[in-house]
């Protein structure tokens, strides 16, 4: 279905601060965190980019492991209930050979929009930088699940919206640490909000179509 739907998709991309180089789509290495629903265009978008996700050790997480394999991504298994401190390391090391990587943040399980402390915690121990993106789609199937997983329908428009990034110091207190987490959280939902409040534009001016 990805493979399908995904060369229909039409694509435009927003940052609240620009990349550097500017044409970088995803900055290396930086530590990015989006929401679960947003799994379907987001993988299709960045395929073939060596980015590195946590995917759960339950049975649902591996079919997703083979399948972001073949488009071109990593697979560290853990989650935040099970196997967390291990793929933590795993990203690190990532990290450390210059890739980047990625969490479906409020996964695998929910709440839906409630980011968890993960990539604070992997910025902290890692010296890279965190940042949050949402991809939006205009037409959609919104599957009955706790995410509302979002299925784009064919040639729909989507918009993705990356926030500026931020990074935790090595020696973060615990308070520290739980401000960094709430910029996080902030960082999402600004990043959602706008999404979504613009999609309709793509294809304009401001927002003109991405041509990979």
């Amino acid at each position: 279905m990805i493979a399908l739907i995904g060369p229909t998709l039409r694509f435009s991309i927003s940052w609240e601060e620009e990349p550097s180089p500017r044409d970088a789509i995803f900055e290396k290495p930086v530590i990015y965190a989006f929401w679960h629903r947003a799994v379907f265009p987001a993988v299709w978008m960045w395929r073939e980019q060596r980015i590195a996700v946590m995917v759960s050790r339950s049975f649902d997480g591996e079919y997703i492991a083979r399948i972001i394999e073949r488009l071109g991504f990593g697979a560290v298994r853990g989650s935040s209930s099970r196997g967390g401190a291990g793929a933590l390391l795993g990203m690190k090391s990532v990290l450390g050979d210059g890739e980047s990587v990625a969490f479906t943040i409020d996964g695998p399980r929910g709440p839906k929009y409630v980011a968890k402390a993960g990539p604070v915690t992997l910025s902290q121990i890692s010296g890279r930088p965190m940042a949050a993106f949402y991809v939006a789609l205009c037409g959609t199937w919104v599957l009955r699940t706790w995410d509302e997983l979002m299925i784009p329908k064919p040639f729909s428009k989507a918009l993705v919206r990356l926030s500026r990034k931020i990074l935790v110091p090595a020696d973060a207190d615990e308070a520290q640490m739980g401000d960094y987490h709430a910029q996080l959280q902030a960082s999402l939902e600004r990043v959602t909000r706008f999404a979504e409040e613009n999609v309709a534009r793509v294809g304009s001016e401001e927002l003109p179509i991405w041509k990979r």
